[in-house]
């Protein structure tokens, strides 16, 4: 395994030094550059071992930022300070080190899926790409969704960050909104996305398909949308309609199938065999075939050389 570094940047909104781990690609050329985002609960201290290894193999410089740590204060959780030190962070990487500047890409899964999706939207100038696994995309929506389940923990982190339940306070309602990835999505028209969730995830994890299938609905012509009767079958059933079944297969999933997949514009959607799961292979794939400045690449990817070991199921 890589070795990561433990340090602090500058984060320009407070004049605060921020933690992250680091690794930094060999030689003197300039490299890609990957800000990886950790999970919903964690903080930078969990995770970042998902990336490091395989952005030493690629040869990438990688920052795995705090973001203000878990989100259930009102720091963090898509507030203005954790969106401006995900930003920050690859600011850091570039002034201080070779990076190079066409191939900086953003990629997190679950609560690091709705960061993604956030700083896409709010800091859309900055990325050659981005990949969101199992995202949040809709604050409001999922703290519903968790009430009175076995998840109800996220609903009282939201409530924390939020200052109160965005159902019953007027302000807590414009706080979740602020922090919901739908409301600047549609300012990530302008380069490739890539989102990708397990089928079954909403039944055996807690992010309901339809948060990954509204953020694509928002980036999609009118005749790629998904209609709602159909998103309704998916997150009931835990299955895609006939009519949208993809035919093929992406080698880059490996034994996981690929159930649905839809491209259109800027944006591609993925539903896979798999629950709450990021697999980090297809997503390093995919990344690395899209450049600033060149048409995005949505072929298949290549297959899995080894296996990799241990779960693909995110924290929470």
């Amino acid at each position: 395994m890589p070795s990561l570094e433990k340090i602090t940047y500058p984060c320009s909104i407070d004049s605060s030094f921020q933690p992250a781990f680091q690794l930094l690609a060999a030689g003197s050329s300039p490299s890609p550059l990957l800000v990886a985002l950790h999970t919903w609960s964690c903080t930078f201290e969990t995770g970042a071992e998902r990336y490091a290894q395989l952005c030493h193999e690629k040869n990438w410089h990688l920052i795995y930022p705090n973001f203000r740590g878990a989100n259930n204060t009102p720091a963090g959780c898509g507030s203005d300070l954790a969106v401006a030190d995900i930003a920050d962070a690859a600011i850091f990487m570039q002034k201080n080190f070779a990076v190079d500047s066409s191939r900086i890409y953003l990629s997190g899964g679950s609560g690091g899926g709705h960061a993604t999706l956030l700083v896409a939207g709010r800091r859309p100038e900055i990325w050659a790409a981005a990949s969101a696994w199992c995202p949040i995309s809709d604050v409001v929506a999922w703290h519903r969704e968790c009430l009175n389940t076995r998840y109800h923990i996220y609903a009282e982190h939201i409530e924390l960050a939020c200052g109160g339940d965005p159902m019953d306070t007027a302000s807590a309602f414009k706080e979740a909104q602020k922090r919901s990835p739908l409301t600047y999505i549609q300012n990530a028209s302008g380069f490739p996305l890539d989102i990708s969730a397990g089928i079954h995830d909403g039944h055996t994890g807690s992010v309901p398909v339809s948060q990954a299938i509204n953020a694509y609905n928002l980036l999609a012509a009118p005749e790629d949308k998904i209609s709602r009767g159909d998103i309704d079958h998916i997150v009931l059933h835990e299955q895609v309609p006939e009519h949208l079944l993809w035919q093929d297969q992406d080698p880059a999933f490996g034994k996981y199938k690929v159930y649905l997949r839809k491209q259109s514009r800027m944006v591609r959607l993925s539903l896979f065999e798999g629950g709450h799961d990021m697999l980090s292979w297809p997503a390093f794939d995919w990344l690395e075939r899209q450049q600033k400045g060149q048409a995005p690449d949505w072929t298949s990817g290549k297959p899995w050389l080894q296996e990799p070991s241990g779960t693909n199921e995110l924290g929470r």
